[in-house]
């Protein structure tokens, strides 16, 4: 961004009251369905350093949206970030339940690679569902997540994924049939970068 471009993007959270360091957040007393991202530091892989991590990753993600009061309904973890499409009864407990298990991974993490101090996490990212489409698009959206970044070639062939249980659960027809209804199109572009 230019000076100008800064200057008036500052102007603009100034006058909506929003926060000036960051996206804006939902009100913390919203209870809702929401679409959280959260990265590594610099998109590097620290989540993926190994097959293990992954997997402890993925089970402590889905316990601190337990934790935070939420139910997931699509989630996907990724080397370098992650998106879990949750419904929470308070964003705040759920952000909380997020920047404790961020905290906890990075500590962990740089004692086991000799890095104290190394900035793991950049942030988790919320956005709130504004209609059953978007709803159902951004699941689409999060289970298809590893065929976008060129992991794989079907949604079933990442282990570190909701997609196998989702399709069981709605089956393969009912599953392609909101594929077709609710495409995910460009979703993602400018804020979730393909080329990492």
């Amino acid at each position: 961004m230019s000076s100008e471009e800064r200057a008036e993007a500052l102007a603009l959270r100034k006058a909506r009251h929003w926060p000036w360091h960051a996206p804006p957040h939902g009100s913390f007393t919203n209870r809702g369905r929401f679409h959280i991202a959260g990265a590594c530091f610099e998109h590097r892989a620290h989540i993926g350093h190994s097959i293990e991590r992954m997997e402890n990753f993925a089970d402590g993600l889905l316990r601190a949206v337990a934790e935070g009061g939420g139910h997931a309904f699509a989630w996907c973890v990724l080397p370098n970030h992650y998106h879990v499409l949750v419904e929470v009864s308070a964003l705040a407990d759920l952000v909380g339940a997020l920047g404790r298990l961020h905290g906890r991974s990075a500590c962990a993490w740089n004692r086991e690679e000799g890095t104290r101090g190394r900035k793991v996490f950049f942030r988790a990212a919320d956005r709130a569902m504004r209609s059953e489409r978007h709803f159902l698009a951004t699941l689409n959206y999060v289970h298809h997540n590893p065929i976008r970044h060129g992991y794989v070639e079907r949604w079933t062939d990442w282990p570190w994924s909701s997609a196998s249980e989702y399709l069981s659960r709605v089956g393969w027809a009912e599953a392609e049939r909101r594929w077709r209804e609710y495409p995910i199109g460009d979703y993602g572009r400018g804020w979730d970068r393909a080329d990492l």
